[in-house]
Order: C-alpha cells, then structure tokens, then sequence
C-alpha cells in the first residue's frame, strides 16, 4: 500500500485539520490526541454491541491463526476490548497514521484470547481508502471504531467493495448518527447540533466527508454487493461518572458547531458556560447515538 494514509482511529470532535501529506490525505492531530483517546475509551466499551461480537465470535470455529485487521486503530482500544472476547489463536494488524500511537496499541494489546491461546500483534502505516480484496485475502475480520463518519462517500464503496470481494466478516463500530440529547434540554442544543452536523458533512480539500451519513451509506454499499448488515445501538451515556468526557466532547462540539457557523459564537458565550458549570456540577446528562454494524459477507 502507498504512504496516503486516513484516520488516527476514533477522531472525536475536536480531531485536528486535515491535510495533504505524501500525496495523500493525514489529519493533523492535536497533541492531546492520546488523552481524548483514553477519556473516551471507557465509554466506548460500554455502548459496543456484545451480541454482534456474539455473532462474529460464532463464524471463528476452528483452525486459526485468526487475522484481525483493525483500521484506524489509535491506541488499540479496540484490540484490548475485543481480542479477549475472541478465541485464538489470533494476529491483529493493526493501522494507523500516528507511529506513536501505534507503538502504544502495539504495546499494549492482550496476549491472549478468549481461550488462552496467544494474541500477536503487526503494526502498519498505510491508506485504508486504497485497501483491496488481496490486501484482506488472509481477514478473519476487519474491524474499526469511530472510522466511518471520516470518510467519504466514495471511500466507503471502496473500503466495502475489498471486504465484501474478500469475503471477510466486516465488524463497524461507534459510528456517529448525528442525534445528541442533552439533559436538561436547551433551546440551543438543536441549532448547535445541527450545525456541527453540518461540519461533520463538510468538504475538506475536495473530499466531503460522510460525517453522520456515513453508517447508512456502509449499509447500502454493502447490499449493492448483495451483502445484508446487522445494526444496533451503540450510544454513549454521558452522566456525572463521567464528567471529564463531557465536558471535552461538549468542548468539541460547540467549537465544531461554532466554526460551521460563526455567528453562534456570541450566541452561545453564556450558553457555553451554563453547559460547563452543569458538567461540572453533575448536572448534566449526554446520549450521544451511535451505531454499530456487522457484515457476514459469506
């Protein structure tokens, strides 16, 4: 594969610009990156589908080594939930932009499944836009979390058409919808979440980003292929355990929202810090929805 790589694994609302690097598209990360990581990844774990895992665990009946290509992999929370849920023996490849988050995922995977049998671990810097069915001919599965909504309709086609030709189960997961509940309700929260849609939808040197479009379209390129998915919900539940996650997502999204649309900038100056001083009360109470999705592709 070429050096135009995408994705740092689970960008949250404040993932840094996207750029051009090595005639490719990077993202500039924030140097925080690996703290929003850390802060988001309990509660990751617990909107996940256990009964999709179920459902993956099920095709994995015999013989291994199982290969696992995790895309966008970040620090490897999801190699650390998932691999011990999973018989083995197993070998993850895991991918991302960033080596040092890689050396970290690399580091710090399980060493063994579900049965005890050994885990291993190969790291990758490579375009996951640009994968093909001989690049996933060895998958068991593929999987990623919090991928999707970073990219566009076009790489999705082409991320699916690999995996459906490849015949390799095809697990998606925490894949934003674009539905945010706050409580107590706001009159503002609507405008301000429509506009960070809006954001995430936006074009970023010429490629408009799926942003909360993007779980559907998964959905419909895989039946294109004739290719039928499972989906259920995967919300995050934001209360007063975990304040430091709301207050850094709700951070995000207001400034997304903001930068989508300058003039809520003022108008969100005293609205901001009710918010903030909710969080940090335990006041307040976030869902943010997401989606999980699995293709059998048998």
């Amino acid at each position: 594969m070429s050096e135009r790589i995408i994705s740092a694994g689970a960008l949250g609302p404040q993932a840094g610009a996207e750029r051009e690097r090595g005639g490719g598209v990077s993202f500039e990360l924030p140097p925080d990156f690996a703290r929003w990581l850390a802060l988001r990844e309990p509660a990751d774990i617990a909107a996940r589908s256990a009964e999709l895992v179920g459902a993956v665990r099920a095709t994995l009946n015999g013989g291994g080594p199982f290969v696992v290509h995790d895309l966008g992999a970040g620090t490897g929370s999801l190699g650390r939930w998932l691999a011990p849920l999973l018989p083995g023996p197993q070998h993850w490849i895991l991918y991302d932009q960033d080596p040092e988050l890689l050396a970290r995922a690399r580091a710090n995977l399980p060493a063994t499944a579900a049965d005890g049998t050994p885990v291993t671990v190969q790291t990758l810097r490579g375009d996951l836009t640009r994968l093909t069915a001989a690049d996933l001919a060895d998958a068991a599965l593929v999987t990623a979390s919090a991928l999707l909504d970073m990219l566009t309709a076009e790489e999705i086609d082409q991320l699916v058409a690999a995996c459906a030709k490849a015949r390799c189960p095809t697990l998606f997961l925490i894949s934003v919808t674009g539905t945010v509940r706050l409580t107590p309700a706001d009159p503002l929260d609507g405008e301000i979440a429509d506009a960070f849609n809006a954001h995430q939808r936006r074009t970023v040197n010429g490629r408009r980003l799926l942003g909360p479009d993007a779980a559907d379209a998964c959905v419909a390129a895989f039946a294109r292929h004739g290719v039928a998915v499972e989906t259920r919900p995967s919300p995050w539940r934001l209360g007063p355990d975990q304040a430091a996650l709301a207050a850094q997502w709700f951070t995000g999204w207001l400034d997304a929202a903001c930068e989508q649309r300058p003039e809520l900038t003022d108008r969100t100056r005293e609205y901001a810090r009710r918010r903030r001083a909710e969080v940090k009360a335990g006041r307040l109470d976030v869902l943010v929805d997401h989606a999980d999705l699995l293709a059998l592709c048998r």
